[in-house]
């Protein structure tokens, strides 16, 4: 395989974990979340806030795995690590749960897969593949551009 296809798959696999930046903006600006009036009108602020953050950290990353010229390594790695952040938020999140009294399950909006919450099993895919990703990365593009630069 080429170093340039080694590259393509890197950023595929970049574009496929960068969605998760657009999930919770397309799925929380909702009734259930932002538009809920139960919730306190400060903490909506602050979704929303999050979602904004997520939706332009989405398109910035898509920039960086595209489109930024010219085209340097650390583009991605500077991707691969922003999104390592926002998967990382995720499993925070999760494990806190008992302390801050949150729920990963919103009943009636959100499903189980296979007896999985929705929510850990796409975040557990995503964080696999963006493992898989940043190895790729690692071992397979890099070494090449060292053996390039001898």
């Amino acid at each position: 395989m080429t170093r340039e296809a080694k590259i393509r798959a890197v950023q595929i696999a970049l574009t496929l974990t960068c969605f998760e930046f657009f999930g919770p903006v397309v799925r929380d600006y909702h009734p259930s979340h932002a538009l809920n009036p139960d919730w306190v009108g400060h903490a909506r602020v602050h979704l929303v806030w999050m979602l904004g953050f997520m939706g332009l950290s989405g398109l910035a990353n898509l920039y960086l795995i595209w489109f930024r010229r010219p085209f340097e390594l650390r583009n991605l790695w500077l991707s691969a690590g922003w999104q390592g952040c926002n998967l990382g938020g995720f499993w925070i999140a999760y494990l806190l749960v008992p302390h801050y009294e949150g729920a990963i399950t919103v009943p009636g909006l959100h499903t189980h897969v296979f007896g999985i919450d929705e929510n850990v099993l796409a975040f557990s895919i995503l964080s696999g593949v963006m493992v898989l990703a940043m190895a790729f990365l690692a071992f397979g593009v890099e070494p090449q551009r060292e053996a390039t630069d001898a």
